[in-house]
């Protein structure tokens, strides 16, 4: 299952900008489940210089400089990203199997274990995500009771959060607080995320942004049109003696088949997809592009053409 990926970030600037650094975090990571097949990043103005680096939470960075006068900042990354659907069905058995309960998870993170010290690090508040009041802590114990099959309580509080939250864009943005996406009990995906993390964090679980893509689907008998995809957030629960599993709160459903990784974090902040300091004054304005597509394999194209060539004969 291969997919095509085109984003494209745009910042105009009210005045000139003489000087700017940025991080472009537009490149997917390669895991067990998904292999990142091919990369390629436009940038304009061009560059003065640039690299590429790993950061610590393992995402792919660019660093750009730009000396050159400009009022726009256009950067364009297009990946080509396999799938692996059966892995992540065996990842997720996997979990099931090891999956233990909250109060032992509680208990082994407690004291120090080797294997868990990487995800001790999301146990943390972070810029974007606070700790969070005792009402939201009281909303999530309504799933984890101490006994309770971790596996099967994070399920559920995924499910709720679908259930009692509505997705309303333009309602938030990034920096909204999870207190009043909670209140308002609405929100988009990155706030249904942060709130989720939130939540997990405050009841003593390790939790992680996740940001990538999802593939929307035009309306039956409708082409689909460019750039009418956006991009997506979800979030990962660490199940100590299992590992790291995903759920998406705004879709109900566990990660398979349909979710590219772009990359991962204590939040927003650390995978955004641009952001820098430059040298200049006045606002600037953002806009975003986005289309995923999947690839046809031989087969389906071949089906796709025979299909084609009956209804033209009808």
């Amino acid at each position: 299952m291969i997919y095509d990926i085109f984003h494209k970030t745009e910042f105009v600037y009210q005045h000139n900008v003489t000087f700017s650094h940025n991080l472009a975090r537009l490149k997917p990571k390669t895991t067990s489940c998904q292999k990142l097949l091919d990369f390629s990043m436009e940038i304009s103005p061009s560059v003065f210089e640039t690299y590429e680096f790993t950061d610590m939470f393992g995402n792919n960075t660019t660093h750009m400089l730009i000396r050159e006068p400009h009022h726009t900042l256009t950067v364009t990354g297009k990946s080509k990203v396999e799938l692996f659907p059966e892995r992540m069905e065996k990842h997720i058995e996997h979990i099931k199997l090891q999956s233990i309960t909250y109060a032992k998870a509680l208990d082994r993170l407690s004291h120090f274990q080797i294997d868990d010290v990487f995800a001790k690090q999301y146990l943390f508040e972070s810029a974007l995500i606070p700790y969070a009041s005792e009402s939201i802590k009281a909303y999530a114990l309504k799933s984890f009771a101490k006994n309770r099959d971790l596996f099967e309580a994070a399920q559920e509080f995924m499910e709720r959060i679908y259930t009692d939250f509505d997705f309303v864009s333009g309602f938030s943005d990034i920096t909204t607080p999870v207190e009043e996406i909670f209140e308002a009990k609405k929100g988009v995906c990155q706030d249904f995320a942060q709130f989720a993390i939130s939540a997990l964090r405050s009841i003593g679980l390790p939790a992680q942004y996740r940001s990538g893509y999802i593939e929307t689907l035009p309306p039956e008998g409708k082409e689909k049109l460019f750039g009418a995809d956006a991009s997506h957030a979800w979030f990962s629960l660490y199940i100590p003696n299992a590992g790291w599993i995903d759920f998406d709160p705004t879709n109900n459903l566990i990660p398979k088949e349909q979710h590219i990784l772009l990359g991962s974090g204590r939040d927003y902040h650390d995978i955004s997809p641009l952001k820098g300091v430059v040298m200049s004054s006045g606002e600037s304005k953002l806009s975003v592009m986005v289309d995923v597509r999947k690839e046809e394999t031989q087969k389906q194209k071949l089906d796709g053409a025979i299909q084609r060539q009956m209804q033209s004969q009808q």
